[in-house]
């Protein structure tokens, strides 16, 4: 094995030949669309090792990823699926743990170097805290991680000397549009938006919404939270409180450009007036493969952009008046503090209700607000207080 410089959290150099190198790496959310993209890199590069998976209740396909992959730890979120897991797969040397207290040992093994969490939710902070404190690189595809703690996240992971690498397209392109650059030269980040299936329709063609409608994205493949918060455009806002944190730039410094072709991924502007984009087909693969071997390139199989085919591409302003989840995020990381928490968990209730039915599509965007407008900020919450406001606002 090559020794590997960790210092100051920056990439050293390997002392032997890069091919021979084994990446160790753990999965929070393995059977989500993330976590499932992740293991296809795994299949085909064959020199990364999982160490650990984490589901939440997909037992019979985390079962098939236990028999594929070997990891030392599984885990499920409940204790009774947990055991229900342990007993199929008595036959191999797979331990199965749950709950919070399984992906906080899958977090931390010592053998691992890189943990992705590809995990949806807010359930996803503590682990990646743990992962940070354990001097483990995160790849970070869990939005709600930077949204709500990131005044937290950032300071601790310069403190550990380990790397938040962001596995999101629009951040990824970003970071890759930074590399080599002086941050004082940074004018602007251009985050590119797809607008979901309903951008151009006003708020009375957005009444009858149905879950079917909302689901079907023109560009990306992606699990059914994801695809909603595209469609309202509440994804849009997230990403932007992530950008904030994970580039230290203002608020103002940070654009949304609906781009409906999904090829340019993200811009940056700088100070001279150039704009840096990076492109590609929407294939989340991309992102996923760049952050587990950045600062390397790895080459793979897959169907790349064509320009002539796409001849045209295009760029318009996002329509906050009609998708108001858009504006409300601003206005939550505007006002800092607590309020991005307040909106995000809003909307993670909100989501799961018109998931089940029980609210309209508009109704998305009013219950966060109404969450907002009857909030009592809190200036720096701790990680405490972050997860009290989340289970009293799904406690209501």
């Amino acid at each position: 094995m090559g020794n590997y410089n960790r210092e100051k959290g920056i990439a050293g150099k390997w002392t032997v030949p890069y091919a021979y190198i084994m990446k160790n790496i753990s999965i929070l959310g393995s059977t989500g669309s993330i976590g499932t993209q992740t293991l296809e890199i795994v299949r085909e590069q064959k020199d990364i090792r999982v160490w650990g998976l984490s589901a939440g209740k997909n037992i019979d396909l985390l079962e098939k990823q236990i028999r594929e992959f070997h990891p030392k730890y599984a885990s499920l979120e409940e204790e009774s699926d947990a055991k229900a897991l342990a007993v199929r797969v008595a036959d191999t040397d797979t331990r199965v743990l749950s709950g919070m207290k399984g992906m906080l040992e899958i977090s931390t093994m010592q053998e691992i170097e890189i943990l992705v969490t590809a995990i949806v939710g807010m359930i996803g902070i503590r682990p990646t805290i743990a992962g940070i404190c354990a001097g483990k690189d995160i790849a970070l595809a869990n939005k709600e991680t930077l949204v709500t703690a990131g005044h937290l996240i950032m300071p601790l992971a310069k403190k550990a000397g380990v790397r938040i690498l962001p596995v999101d397209s629009e951040h990824s392109a970003i970071f890759q549009c930074l590399n080599g650059e002086e941050k004082k030269t940074v004018e602007k980040i251009l985050l590119t938006a797809s607008g979901g299936p309903f951008f151009g329709k006003k708020k009375e063609e957005l009444g009858n919404i149905s879950l079917d409608d909302a689901l079907k994205h023109p560009n990306w493949s992606m699990g059914k939270k994801v695809t909603i918060d595209s469609a309202t455009m509440v994804n849009k806002g997230l990403e932007v409180m992530e950008a904030k944190w994970l580039f230290d730039v203002k608020l103002s410094q940070i654009q949304v450009v609906v781009h409906r072709q999904s090829i340019v991924h993200s811009m940056v502007e700088y100070q001279d007036g150039s704009i840096m984009a990076q492109l590609g087909i929407p294939d989340m693969k991309l992102p996923i493969q760049y952050a587990l071997y950045y600062p390397d390139r790895r080459a793979r199989s897959y169907r790349k952009a064509d320009l002539f085919q796409i001849a045209n591409l295009t760029f318009e302003r996002p329509d906050p008046e009609n998708f108001r989840g858009l504006a409300l995020a601003f206005e939550a990381a505007k006002t800092g503090g607590s309020m991005p928490t307040v909106f995000n968990a809003a909307n993670e209730r909100a989501v799961a209700e018109f998931i089940e039915g029980k609210l309209k599509f508009l109704e998305i965007p009013e219950k966060i607000e109404h969450e907002m407008r009857t909030h009592s900020l809190i200036s720096r919450p701790n990680l405490d207080e972050i997860l009290e406001i989340e289970k009293e606002i799904k406690r209501k």
